[in-house]
C-alpha cells in the first residue's frame, strides 16, 4: 500500500508537469519551479550541513571493524581502523566511492543447525553501486547542457558511455544500468516481506521518484525525441539568469522537469542527505587513537562527590540500629 501510495504521488506529479505544456503555465513550469527547487535544495542542505556542524562531539567515537593501532608485534588494520587523517581519509574514499560497509554483515540467515550466521549481501552492494555511479554519470553529462563551451572531460565521458555506438541517437550505457540497478532495489524492497514491513512512503518515493527521471529521460532521447536545442538555450538561460523558455520543448519534457525539481526540494527533506552527512558521522570521520592520546571531555566540571565513607561515617550508628551491615566497626 505504501509503494502504491508513492507511485501514486510520482504519477500525478508527473502528470502536473505535463499541464505545463499549456501556454499559460509554461513559464511557471520551467522557470519558476526550477529556481525555487534550486532554492530550496541548496538553502536546506546548506541548514542541515551546518545543523550537523553545529552539533557538539565531546567523545571520540569512531566506528571500526579491525585492530586497533596498539603494540608494535599487533597487526593494525589501516584503513578498518585508521588512527591518522590519512587512514581516515582512506576509509571515507572506499565508503563514498565503494560503499564499503555493505560488504560487511548486511545478511543474516539461520543455517540447519539453527545458528544464526552474517554475510555479505554481494547483489545488494552491486545494486547499490551500479544506481549511484551511473546516476554521477548521468548528471556529469548534463552538465554539456549548461556550459558553452562544453569542457572536453564533459565531452569525453559522453562517448567513452556511448562507446557501444548502437542506436540513433546513441544508447548510453549508464542510462540502463541506472534504470537496472533502481529497478533492482525497487523489487528487492518489495519482494522481502521483513523488507516490506519496515519501508515507509519516504522510502519508496525517492526510489520511485528516480525511476521516472530516468524513464522519462530515456523517453526523451530514444522514443519521443526532444529538441536537443530548445533544451540547451533553456538551460543556459537558467544558469546565465537570461531564461527562456523555447516553445520547442515537448510536455514530456515538462514532467521529466517536474519531476526533478520535486526531488530537488525534496532531498534536504529525505534519507538522502546522506549523501553530505556521511562527511559529518563522528563515527566515520574520526581517528581511533584512544590507545596513544588521551582524549578529555571539555564539558567536564568539578563535581562534589559523597564517598561511601563519608556516607557510613555519617549514618554507622543508624545503619547499625537497622541491622545493616558495616565495614567499620
Amino acid at each position: 500500500m505504501r509503494a502504491f501510495l508513492s507511485l501514486v504521488i510520482v504519477g500525478a506529479l508527473f502528470l502536473v508537469g505535463l499541464l505545463g505544456a499549456a501556454p499559460g503555465t509554461r513559464y511557471f513550469f520551467a522557470v519558476v519551479l526550477s529556481y525555487a527547487a534550486i532554492t530550496l535544495f541548496l538553502g536546506g542542505m546548506i541548514y542541515r550541513v551546518l545543523g550537523w556542524a553545529r552539533v557538539p562531539v565531546p567523545f571520540r567515537i569512531p566506528t571500526t571493524c579491525g585492530q586497533q593501532k596498539s603494540l608494535g608485534w599487533i597487526k593494525h588494520q589501516k584503513l578498518d581502523n585508521p588512527h591518522s587523517t590519512l587512514g581516515v581519509i582512506g576509509r571515507m574514499a572506499l565508503e563514498v566511492l565503494f560503499f564499503r560497509s555493505l560488504l560487511r554483515n548486511t545478511k543474516s540467515k539461520f543455517r540447519e543447525d539453527r545458528r544464526l550466521v552474517y554475510g555479505t549481501d554481494l547483489w545488494l552492494w552491486l545494486g547499490g553501486m551500479v544506481m549511484h555511479w551511473s546516476l554521477l554519470v548521468v548528471l556529469a553529462r548534463h552538465l554539456r547542457f549548461f556550459i558553452d563551451p562544453v569542457p572536453w572531460c564533459v565531452t569525453f565521458l559522453g562517448k567513452a558511455d556511448g562507446f557501444l555506438e548502437v542506436g540513433l541517437p546513441v544508447f548510453y550505457l549508464s542510462s540502463i544500468l541506472f534504470l537496472v540497478g533502481a529497478v533492482y532495489l525497487l523489487l528487492r524492497r518489495l519482494g522481502s516481506s521483513r523488507l516490506r514491513y519496515i519501508s515507509l512512503v519516504n522510502d519508496y518515493f525517492p526510489l520511485l521518484m528516480l525511476l521516472g527521471i530516468g524513464v522519462s529521460g530515456f523517453c526523451l532521447r530514444h522514443v519521443i525525441k526532444t529538441d536537443v536545442v530548445g533544451v540547451k538555450e533553456f538551460a543556459m538561460g537558467l544558469a546565465t539568469f537570461a531564461p527562456v523558455v523555447p516553445m520547442s520543448l515537448s510536455p514530456l519534457f515538462f514532467g521529466h522537469l517536474t519531476l526533478v525539481c520535486v526531488l530537488l526540494a525534496y532531498l534536504p527533506l529525505s534519507k538522502l542527505t546522506h549523501m553530505a552527512g556521511v562527511f559529518l558521522s563522528p563515527t566515520r570521520n574520526l581517528a581511533n587513537n584512544n590507545r596513544s592520546i588521551r582524549h578529555v571531555n571539555p564539558w567536564d566540571y568539578p563535581v562534589k562527590v559523597h564517598a561511601y565513607e563519608e556516607y557510613e561515617d555519617e549514618l554507622r550508628d543508624k545503619m547499625k540500629g537497622a541491622g545493616i551491615p558495616v565495614e567499620i566497626k
